[in-house]
């Protein structure tokens, strides 16, 4: 009987907070073998009283050998986090290639109350780019899934930014460890601490301010479209459009609105939940206000619930927000101007802007509802990174995704596949 090596887990960087040491220790305790590649203070921090932590300290066109250096030590499977990080995306790339199964994880599609798992990559990039409504309705009639119902009520929110905090707090304070570091993220690590920090200290306030102006949106009688506005420095809004900055991005769709959009409708801006102040949107909207003959009918919401504010909207238009899954699930029109998984021909407006603004056309809401069912059954996990209640709901079910042959998509559709080929067989 031949005997087979244990798993090696390299992790590189993950979400802000105990996520990754939590995830290594589950896998540790399996018998796998865990070791890390820490970027900065924040990334040693994270994996305190772990074995196996390599730090990069050199310049970016360094970062290819330390990863051979490391993959050369019998790594079996590489974890990440924002697969599309340039650090990530060259990592990614040089397992594949050595036949490294690789482990990606992102906030969920469907949050808040799930987290994405997948396998080699994410968003647009994602294998479930690969499949069609029809293959997924075909897996799950076979796979006999049923999807998770979601939890009574999430709060993350607080922690993420908490956790933001401290890792960037940790970041500043190792910066003599590692001088060339260098983050995808604007600002440098000084102020992105004190963006955080600020961020954590004015909640209550904020709060306060959102559901003043939620009501009033809600109370008043004109219809209204809504903008959602995403981060500017986000992997996925920067890598996977052609924006590089909201500005650009609101200005095509005020552009848009102002041709197409009847006078006595309006638009309300919704800003990312942590957009801390970086991206000037008060301004921004109202320059293009007064640029587009629009005063008077724009409105900027800094954060807030954004089922309340979707339960009452004519239509929504994004870059590649995930934020857009809770507009098809209530079967509202969209309009997506960036790669996305959900951006399919069946369910998003191929108008142009100020036609889908006059008069958008409405999603296909049987296809979305397959398209929804076959990601609840696949690759969305109950749970969350940030707080503790939502780690413990989320650890115990990612061993057996991570430790499977096939990712979480393959899981579904090859048994699907096969029980059809025999069909076809026997008939």
């Amino acid at each position: 009987m031949s005997q087979t090596l244990p798993r090696h887990f390299l992790f590189l960087q993950g979400p802000h907070g105990p996520f990754f040491r939590a995830l290594a220790r589950e896998m540790q305790g399996l018998g796998a073998r865990i070791s890390r590649i820490g970027l900065n203070g924040g990334d040693a921090l994270g994996w305190a009283g772990l074995p196996g932590y390599r730090a990069f300290q050199g310049r970016r066109e360094g970062w290819r050998d330390c990863l051979e250096a490391a993959l050369d030590e019998g790594v079996t499977d590489l974890v990440c986090y924002g697969a599309s990080r340039p650090f990530h995306a060259e990592a990614r790339a040089l397992a594949q290639r050595r036949g490294v199964t690789v482990h990606a994880f992102e906030e969920g599609y469907l949050r808040p109350y799930w987290i994405t798992y997948e396998r080699d990559g994410t968003n647009a990039e994602s294998a479930l780019n690969a499949l069609t409504i029809v293959n997924m309705r075909d897996a799950l009639a076979a796979g006999g899934s049923t999807p998770r119902p979601a939890p009574d009520a999430w709060g993350d929110m607080r922690q993420h930014i908490f956790w933001g905090a401290v890792y960037h707090a940790a970041l500043v304070a190792g910066r003599r460890s590692y001088p060339l570091y260098t983050s995808h993220r604007t600002p440098e690590p000084m102020g992105e601490f004190g963006i955080y920090l600020k961020h954590l200290l004015t909640m209550p306030v904020r709060r306060l301010q959102r559901r003043l102006a939620t009501g009033r949106i809600r109370r008043a009688t004109f219809p209204y479209h809504v903008a959602l506005c995403q981060l500017s420095h986000d992997a996925n809004f920067r890598d996977n459009s052609s924006f590089r900055t909201q500005a650009e991005f609101l200005e095509l769709v005020f552009a848009g609105f102002a041709a197409g959009a009847p006078r006595h409708h309006h638009l309300v801006v919704k800003a990312h939940p942590l957009e801390d102040g970086r991206e000037g949107l008060p301004d921004l909207v109202r320059r293009l206000s007064e640029q587009y003959a629009l005063s008077g009918r724009t409105h900027l919401l800094t954060g807030g619930k954004l089922a309340q504010l979707l339960d009452r909207a004519e239509s929504a238009v994004t870059v590649n927000s995930t934020a857009a899954e809770q507009v098809l699930w209530r079967g509202l029109p969209l309009k997506v101007l960036g790669k996305a998984t959900y951006n399919r021909a069946e369910f998003v407006s191929d108008q142009p802007l100020a036609a889908f603004f006059a008069k958008p056309d409405r999603p296909d809401r049987e296809a979305y509802a397959i398209y929804r069912q076959f990601l609840l059954a696949t690759s969305q996990i109950p749970g969350g990174f940030y707080a503790n209640a939502s780690r413990k709901k989320l650890l115990p079910r990612l061993p057996d995704l991570m430790l499977a042959p096939e990712g979480p998509y393959m899981r579904l559709a090859i048994p699907a596949a096969s029980t059809r080929q025999h069909i076809r067989l026997v008939t």
